[in-house]
């Protein structure tokens, strides 16, 4: 059985009258890296800093590692590492001094820990540069190394690559594959940023007005958003038999109300429906089918409200 890392139960947050995060249930197992998906001002970021304890909530409990209590949690969360919007840093000291001052600060024994993670994120050669003198990307990196330095076994990012060009998502993504494959972190962040995501998370969280709509792994998501032809017919059992036989097709699943979703021959939907009409078959609507990340979501917002 896989170990809960984070699990949140009807976490609730409200301020005055308005809800900005409503009954969220979680569910984050070791070694998942969760996306949690929403657009701006969905409750992500409240989630986060509910679950670091920098926000109090209305309601709901956080878990973490197992521990509810109030004196555990606080001891859980010496096990998490967190970037929640833009890392605070001095701007003229360098990336060195920087991570030097916060080690001290916290309390954490020795400087092999900033060699270490200034190396890991790619910051070791950056001398005396000043933090007032980095780029966006490299500002990132140093927020990054600054939530590692206490080997954290949960890390938690707020929208980390947002404002970074190409080449510094592409890097700050190679860093966090990384760190969860070979140091097996568990890893949250939200973005808005849908396409990157999809090249990075194992798990999904869609989340839109506070609300949760769905948790979601990707190898599921994959499966739900692949290119298909769907057929909405009379009798699902004979089209898949007519199919099978004139056609050869295999790779298709049959749904509820007599729709068949076919997942080859895909660019010759006109002899698809040839040989369904030819083998007796009633069609009631033949339609192409497919989404990616940004699809899907758009796709659970749209058909979902809440009163």
């Amino acid at each position: 059985m896989a170990e809960g890392v984070l699990v949140t139960r009807n976490l609730t947050k409200r301020y005055g009258p308005f809800t900005a995060v409503d009954n969220v249930n979680l569910n984050i197992e070791k070694g998942q890296i969760y996306g949690l998906v929403g657009r701006n001002g969905a409750g992500k970021t409240t989630i986060i800093r509910m679950v670091t304890a920098q926000t109090v909530p209305t309601g709901g409990e956080v878990e973490l590692f197992g521990a509810t209590a109030p004196a555990d949690l606080s001891r859980m969360r010496a096990r998490t590492g967190a970037m929640v919007e833009t890392p605070s840093f001095y701007p003229y000291l360098t990336a060195r001094e920087n991570l030097e001052y916060y080690r001290i600060q916290r309390g954490i024994p020795g400087r092999g820990c900033v060699d270490e993670v200034l190396n890991f994120v790619d910051l070791a050669k950056t001398g005396k540069k000043k933090f007032k003198n980095f780029s966006l990307g490299m500002k990132q990196r140093l927020g990054l190394a600054l939530a590692l330095m206490d080997h954290p076994d949960l890390l938690l990012l707020d929208e980390p690559i947002n404002g970074l060009d190409p080449e510094g998502i592409v890097e700050f993504r190679n860093i966090l594959l990384d760190l969860n494959r070979e140091q097996g972190t568990t890893i949250l962040i939200s973005s808005h940023i849908l396409s990157e995501l999809a090249n990075l998370a194992t798990h999904y969280g869609f989340i839109d007005g506070g609300h949760m709509l769905e948790q979601i792994s990707a190898k599921v998501l994959a499966e739900k958003c692949r290119a298909c032809i769907e057929l909405s017919v009379d009798d699902a059992a004979k089209a898949a038999q007519v199919l099978e036989q004139a056609m050869g097709v295999r790779d298709y699943e049959v749904l509820p109300g007599q729709v068949i979703r076919l997942y080859c021959h895909l660019d010759e939907p006109a002899r698809v429906t040839q040989t369904l009409v030819e083998g007796g078959v009633a069609l009631r609507s033949i339609e192409q089918k497919g989404a990616n990340l940004e699809d899907y979501y758009l796709g659970l917002i749209g058909g979902v409200r809440h009163g």
